[in-house]
């Protein structure tokens, strides 16, 4: 079992509706990054911005994107993950892809869909929630709207990571930093938030603060309104010391999720 985890997670200005142009962006940025990085998170719908037109941007699991992250994982020995719109039996998914070195993906289809945006009449949610082992770490995946849901967020299968990438608007920052800061003490486990910046073809503003919570919901690393990097590492030694001195994991409640 290895006992740290370096990540990366990229803030970006999306360019809208251009996974073209936003891969080569952050092929540019990965190529810059220190070799102990071992995982780079990019932002919600990373290649296009969070769009309501999702035929225009869609592709294949054997598409374009998915190939050129597993190129790049494997080049860079790192992980590379995130979250693109994808069409899978004439359904489209706001998709979670997580891609290790010469490995196949790992897929999360995000479940709450953002109704207030109508992105429940474009999209089809997902069921099922994974669990991703990676360098010896358990890594949960959500993406955006899904941190409004602590009951689906709920550390059941003990997992050491939570992941949510997003296109969270400026105008509900506090409650983007709430939340995650909130997710992270429920559950005694890191929570690394990663957001965009800039506007998108809406007009809607975004104002990142990325960042990464301790298990005890402690700011380890935060990156305000500016495009770059957020850099921490994780560590298995932190986060067991935190649990074992405090146990509140073992007074949580056993419950089963219906649809």
């Amino acid at each position: 079992m290895q006992n740290e985890l370096n990540i990366i997670a990229i803030q970006a200005n999306l360019i809208w509706e251009n996974a073209e142009k936003n891969r080569s962006y952050f092929e540019d940025e990965i190529n810059k990054l220190p070799e102990k990085t071992s995982l780079v998170i990019l932002p919600e719908m990373f290649t296009s911005g969070f769009t309501l037109q999702p035929k225009n941007v869609a592709e294949k699991m054997n598409g374009i994107t998915v190939a050129w992250m597993q190129k790049l994982a494997t080049k860079k020995q790192l992980a590379i993950c995130g979250s693109l719109v994808i069409e899978e039996h004439d359904k489209f998914y706001n998709r979670f892809v997580f891609i290790a070195p010469n490995s196949a993906p790992i897929i999360y289809d995000k479940r709450h869909s953002f109704s207030l945006a109508t992105e429940d009449k474009y999209y089809t949610v997902g069921k099922t929630k994974q669990i991703i082992n990676y360098k010896g770490f358990k890594i949960c995946p959500l993406i955006c709207y899904d941190l409004r849901f602590p009951v689906w967020s709920r550390n059941t299968e003990n997992y050491d990571v939570l992941i949510y990438v997003a296109n969270w608007p400026a105008v509900r920052i506090d409650a983007w930093q709430t939340l995650l800061k909130a997710r992270a003490i429920e559950n005694m486990s890191y929570v690394i938030g990663v957001n965009r910046v800039g506007q998108d073809g809406n007009q809607h503003n975004y104002s990142g603060h990325s960042q990464v919570l301790d298990p005890l919901g402690l700011e380890v690393a935060i990156l305000k309104e500016e495009v770059g990097f957020l850099e921490a590492t994780l560590t298995k030694e932190n986060l067991l010391n935190s649990r074992a001195k405090f146990k509140f994991l073992e007074d949580r409640d056993q419950f089963k999720i219906v649809d």
